[in-house]
């Protein structure tokens, strides 16, 4: 006889929340339902499995995924109530919104694909979702379809929400003096179907990679199948590295795709970041077309007047200093040294706090 979950219940925070119920479990924590009587409201809390209370490695990716997800305001991304650790026994948790519904995943394996009209205005919502957390440094790098969950909000059916950032980096403009990044160039993590190729080499990882995810997940739920054949994860890998993707209309001759979309899925998915859209809201753009009256109502969460261009830059972050062309030799030279100077100051400091 399995023995009974000891958070089943149990009242925790001073008796803020009563949990009731387990509603999923992971590799890292289960998640629970419970309720919230002073708010007179169902939350979610998610909390660390006890016996990995000791890994330094996981609690700190706990951690961080709270810090990230608590930053996040974008409405199609799961709220975050509050995050800590237990004083009973020091168990990690985090306090999130109730969802009620199914995520992509199940959708695709209930319904079968997801026609266009219907797809396409979810993973536009989505990537409103992930331009916030780009702009704020963060990135979510384990994109799936189980982590884009199918909510009805406000009377509105198919009102997608973006789930689990345990993975996700806060770049270095976001990290505080001291902080130290766990997940360093050359550590491989996430889903090998949906990994882009830079992340399945164990590159650094920056919004574009993001981006690739989505694409992956958008054509698995247009054609309910992956963008390779393969039979194994570690086939998935080597093809995002070195195989282009199978045309959507080849895919699944059965169904019909605009070319035009094939060619915006194509770049999407290229290997190589700098020539896929660079930021999610040009990505957004350049599917709306093609996700009927739904997607168009969807308003822009591009900045007024920027081009993609220009968005692509500002993703990037500021432009390094620009010299005229009558900029004497002597003032060029002065600029190099300073440049010079600085990388060897910064190059002693990181080694300075990552010898720590």
């Amino acid at each position: 006889m399995r023995p009974k979950d000891p958070f089943i219940g149990r009242d925790i925070l001073g008796g803020q929340y009563q949990i009731l119920e387990k509603i999923g479990t992971g590799g890292m924590g289960s998640v629970y339902k419970a309720s919230q009587p002073a708010m007179n409201r169902m939350v979610a809390i998610k909390i660390l499995h006890p016996k990995l209370a000791n890994r330094k490695d996981l609690t700190s990716r706990f951690r961080r995924e709270a810090r990230a997800m608590s930053q996040l305001s974008h409405p199609n991304t799961v709220k975050v109530f509050n995050f800590g650790e237990l004083e009973e026994d020091g168990s990690l948790y985090i306090v999130m919104e109730m969802l009620e519904g199914k995520n992509l995943n199940q959708s695709v394996r209930k319904e079968g694909p997801i026609p266009r009209e219907r797809a396409i205005p979810i993973l536009i919502q989505v990537c409103g979702a992930l331009q916030e957390a780009h702009d704020l440094g963060i990135v979510h790098r384990d994109l799936k379809p189980e982590n884009i969950f199918l909510s009805r909000q406000g009377g509105i059916n198919d009102y997608p929400k973006v789930l689990d950032f345990g993975l996700a980096k806060v770049t270095e403009r976001q990290m505080n003096p001291g902080s130290i990044i766990l997940t360093q160039e050359g550590m491989v993590f996430g889903t090998p179907e949906f990994m882009s190729p830079e992340q399945a080499q164990g590159k650094t990882l920056d919004a574009r990679s993001d981006i690739y995810s989505l694409a992956v997940i958008l054509y698995e739920v247009l054609t309910g199948k992956l963008p390779f054949t393969a039979s194994s994860p570690m086939e998935y890998i080597q093809k995002h590295v070195t195989e282009p993707i199978i045309p959507l209309s080849e895919r699944v001759p059965e169904r019909r795709f605009p070319k035009e979309l094939d060619d915006v899925l194509a770049r999407a998915l290229s290997k190589k970041p700098e020539q896929r859209y660079q930021t999610a809201a040009d990505f957004a753009e350049a599917l709306r077309p093609y996700g009927g009256a739904a997607a168009q109502a969807l308003p822009s969460f591009r900045p007024e007047g920027a081009s993609p261009r220009s968005a692509a830059v500002s993703q990037r972050g500021p432009s390094a200093p620009q010299t005229s062309k009558s900029s004497s030799p002597g003032l060029l030279i002065g600029v190099a040294a300073l440049c010079l100077v600085a990388g060897v100051l910064l190059a002693v400091v990181m080694m300075r706090l990552l010898g720590r």
